[in-house]
């Protein structure tokens, strides 16, 4: 299991040690929002992050309980990464920033749409994608 180091016993602070860096938050996007759950699609992201940094980040999200791995169903040589209940419950976090990030930052117009819509519904979206990770 790796170690987190921990600045303080402040929540925020305690939550960056864990989701701080922008790697977690957009691997944890990407199984959440892309449907990704596989390495190589992670990589495939278009922020491209590098292997070594993609590794650790797995290895870090998984020993803190938000992410568990999977024998895949198609390859035995291919690994499924999946939401634990924790890390679903992280998705609240993710839309507040999306939210957060169109009323104030540049982004693509099909985010900008995406954020309209979220913005109308956020509540419900929420709760839909909320129960379907649970499904799986």
């Amino acid at each position: 299991m790796k170690e987190i180091k921990k600045r303080s016993g402040c929540p925020i602070s305690s939550a960056l040690d864990i989701i701080g860096d922008k790697w977690s938050l957009l691997i944890i996007r990407d199984i959440m929002m892309n449907g990704k759950n596989t390495y190589n699609e992670f990589l495939k992201s278009k922020e491209k992050i590098a292997t070594n940094v993609l590794a650790d980040r797995l290895v870090m999200l998984e020993s803190v309980g938000i992410l568990v791995k999977e024998e895949h169903p198609e390859s035995k040589a291919k690994i499924l990464y999946r939401l634990t209940h924790k890390g679903i419950d992280l998705l609240p976090v993710l839309v507040e920033l999306i939210l957060w990030s169109d009323a104030y930052l540049p982004v693509d117009p099909d985010a900008l749409a995406y954020g309209k819509v979220l913005k109308k519904e956020k509540e419900a979206i929420i709760k839909r994608l909320t129960a379907s990770m649970k499904k799986k």
